[in-house]
């Protein structure tokens, strides 16, 4: 009788192999889908840049209509499009997703985040208006 109860029970029980396949198949899981999410969330930080940029462009371009600024015009610090000077032309001063600084730049150059600007930018994941 005790002999029985003892194939019972190492029969429920799970091997070392079992446990290390098991182990490996969700390693190699995550090997793959680790990346794909860590690139996803960088293309998404990356639209939201670009949105920041053409919004700044906008502005840009509001701005020297109601000033009567030719194409190459010095424009002001983005601070003045946000509603420091007399009018505003931007509800918020936006932050770039990934911690870049904005560049206004003259009105006919696009406006430029530092993180887009960097060497080796590709294009999903450039902060830079298409």
């Amino acid at each position: 009788m005790r002999e029985s109860t003892f194939i019972r029970s190492s029969a429920r029980a799970f091997t070392l192999i079992e446990i290390m396949v098991t182990l490996m198949i969700v390693t190699t899981l995550l090997a793959i889908a680790v990346p794909q999410f860590l690139r996803a969330r960088e293309v998404a930080r990356s639209s939201g840049c670009v949105k920041n940029l053409n919004t700044i462009q906008l502005a840009k371009e509001q701005y020297a209509m109601d000033n009567h600024m030719g194409v190459g015009a010095t424009m002001p610090a983005l601070s003045v499009l946000c509603g420091a000077g007399t009018t505003t032309y931007i509800k918020h001063l936006p932050v770039c997703p990934s911690s870049g600084t904005y560049t206004v730049g003259d009105l006919s150059t696009d406006p430029t985040c530092s993180v887009g600007t960097s060497i080796g930018a590709t294009a999903p994941l450039a902060h830079v208006i298409p």
